[in-house]
């Protein structure tokens, strides 16, 4: 493109103003561009397959609810024992 030819132009002059393009401005652009190409090749998930992640993520928090309450479950006699209520 002409943005890319003038970059390549001012990169090669070794000017400050050519490094600030080169360094941060290039890698935005290439950053912004690659991001739409991505938004345009997306699609959006099929309704088995949305359900299928949303059953599975449910049951992982699940999971992870019950395993952090029988740990807190077991460790209130611990501490129970060990350090004693006044």
């Amino acid at each position: 493109t002409l943005y890319r030819a003038a970059m390549s132009r001012r990169r090669r002059a070794g000017s400050d103003e050519g490094m600030i393009q080169s360094y941060v401005l290039a890698p935005l652009t290439d950053f912004a561009y690659d991001s739409v190409d991505l938004v345009r090749k997306c699609q959006k998930p099929r309704w088995v397959e949305l359900k299928r992640t949303a059953l599975y993520t449910g049951a992982g928090m699940a999971l992870l609810g019950f395993v952090g309450f029988f740990v807190k479950l077991i460790h209130i006699p611990i501490n129970a024992n060990f350090f004693g209520t006044s």
